[in-house]
């Protein structure tokens, strides 16, 4: 059993190769490129390293979201491309699931934040029952404040993870009211490997979708999409 997986819903670039339950390959880049020119680039690297042959793949697990709109647009575009032209399955791996499963088994609740801007993070609340992640707050956007205070309700030690975590560190420390740490460098971003996993569970589940269904979830309208919405309400 083999799933390629693809994370490109951030600054991050991440692909993974997972043969059962061994990760195999992993190639991450967090840096200012555009993904359109590294993810493909990236698959033919980690399959040329690995000896993988695109057919042997089972399925294509992606990171759909929340999260940048270019971002998810490229990642999802990839996905459904090579679906379709492997005619496999495409997994949907909730980008804050994907992310807070990098804090595996945990006994923390585990809250990743994306900055959302307009004063907002991508956000949900996660806790391990034994070997499986559960949704304590589904994922949402909403004002950091607004999080805290909700987090401050459990008053259970909480790890930060994401790239929020700078933007909005300052009203952390002013504000949290429960106990909390960030997570270290290794787990504080996307990573390819931990949607391959959390995919393969999924896909055990058969909580797969065609290529032509897969849609990335963005939670709410793009920058470009609100001015123009904003512009026809002004000409009305």
């Amino acid at each position: 059993m083999k799933i390629l997986a693809i994370e490109a819903s951030s600054l991050v670039a991440s692909v993974a190769i997972l043969t059962d339950d061994v990760i195999t390959a992993e190639y991450t880049i967090n840096h200012k490129i555009t993904h359109s020119q590294t993810l493909l680039p990236m698959i033919d690297e980690i399959c040329s390293r690995t000896d993988t042959k695109p057919e042997e793949f089972d399925a294509v697990a992606v990171s759909g979201g929340p999260g940048s709109f270019t971002g998810l647009r490229i990642g999802s575009a990839t996905a459904k491309g090579l679906g379709q032209a492997l005619k496999i399955p495409l997994i949907h791996v909730p980008t804050l699931e994907a992310m807070a499963y990098n804090m595996y088994g945990t006994e923390m609740l585990v809250c990743p934040i994306m900055d959302a801007r307009r004063s907002q993070v991508y956000t949900g609340i996660y806790r391990f029952d034994e070997d499986r992640l559960c949704a304590v707050m589904d994922t949402c956007a909403m004002g950091i404040d607004e999080l805290l205070q909700a987090l401050g309700k459990y008053n259970h030690k909480t790890v930060f993870i994401g790239d929020g975590i700078p933007v909005y560190r300052d009203i952390i420390e002013k504000k949290a009211e429960f106990p909390y740490i960030y997570a270290p460098a290794g787990m504080n971003r996307q990573r390819a490997s931990s949607v391959a996993v959390l995919g393969m569970e999924y896909f055990k589940q058969g909580r797969t979708v065609s290529a032509a269904e897969h849609l990335p979830e963005y939670l709410r309208m793009s920058q470009a999409e609100r001015e123009r919405r904003e512009r026809m309400s002004g000409n009305e």
